[in-house]
């Protein structure tokens, strides 16, 4: 006896809308942001003539550029599963997140020149007082947006969104690199202070264009849940007394929704009736514990063995006590 039976329809809804207008507002928070930073940053840059200033301008325009980028891919993946894509389009976050790690490191590459460029002509800052200020008022202002992200990430798991805040991460860096190149430069008179941060600033924003890369491939090569994840998963969907063994686990995660199937082992004596109730048990155990999960279960009868030799499909994972 063989059942295919996919949970999650009727209680995707809440959660995923949810999370969805989360992820939403965030990326419209993080855009406000980035076009309030622009702005401040620009005055500064051209007042004190500071590359690491520049560098950090640079960095805030394509904040402005990665942001519309991250609000664009968040309101796809939110967008509901189509008969072109039965799945959802939640791997749009992905695609923006990479988006995002282009456009970090076209950054990194400029700042690192224009730095090598200014460090070779020699040229000095000017009114540090204002890139300061400005620094300042940037990193209190990211501080506030970094922690509201985080409590989006907490609840929706949006991988466009890390990325964002792992790019505004870095800029906390950067701009307390501006503020040190700027003191050494001019108040304690070390000439070229200013361009090897701006050096400094491009390898940190190259580091984390490679940090905010790995998650988003992971998730459009469908990589495996963290095997601590899987875990709980195989614990929590182990504990109904009818189940004779699972197996056969595969998971994937696609933007903020995560996906999941597997084999169980019920009584060859089970009716298909009793099999459906067993099957709505469980799924109602792990709705609570997984929310907004979408869990594809296949009944076997118990032994069933249906790939014989394949290493992937595990023989039999059920937690032994």
């Amino acid at each position: 006896m063989t059942r295919a039976h996919v949970h999650g329809a009727a209680h995707e809804a809440g959660p995923r809308a949810g999370g969805a207008n989360l992820a939403k507002r965030a990326a419209v928070a993080s855009v406000s942001v980035a076009l309030f930073l622009l702005l401040l940053k620009a005055f500064a840059a051209w007042t004190t003539g500071s590359v690491a200033m520049l560098g950090s301008l640079a960095d805030t325009a394509l904040d402005v550029i990665a942001s519309l980028i991250t609000l664009y891919g968040v309101r796809v993946a939110a967008a509901p599963a189509d008969e072109g894509h039965r799945f959802g389009h939640g791997k749009a976050e992905a695609l923006a997140a990479l988006g995002q790690v282009a456009l970090i490191t076209a950054s990194a590459i400029g700042i690192a020149w224009r730095a090598v460029d200014r460090l070779i002509a020699g040229t000095v800052t000017a009114d540090a007082e204002y890139g300061i200020g400005v620094s300042l008022l940037a990193i209190a202002t990211t501080l506030a947006l970094l922690s509201y992200q985080r409590r989006v990430i907490a609840r929706t798991g949006s991988v466009a969104i890390e990325a964002d805040h792992v790019h505004y991460q870095s800029d906390l860096l950067l701009n307390a690199s501006v503020i040190a190149a700027l003191v050494v430069d001019q108040y304690l008179g070390l000439s070229g202070a200013d361009p090897l941060f701006g050096i400094v600033i491009a390898l940190w924003l190259l580091f984390g264009a490679w940090r905010a890369s790995a998650r988003a491939i992971d998730q459009l090569m469908d990589r495996e849940w963290p095997e601590e994840k899987r875990r709980r998963f195989i614990e929590a969907a182990s504990r109904h007394p009818e189940l004779k063994g699972m197996h056969d686990l595969r998971t994937r995660t696609s933007g903020a929704h995560d996906f999941v199937q597997f084999h169980v082992w019920v009584d060859p004596e089970m009716t298909v009736a009793e099999a459906h109730r067993v099957m709505d048990e469980v799924e109602h155990k792990l709705e609570e514990e997984f929310p907004g999960c979408e869990i594809l279960i296949h009944v076997d009868p118990e032994g069933q063995v249906d790939q014989p030799g394949n290493p992937l499909a595990e023989t039999d994972l059920t937690p032994r006590k």
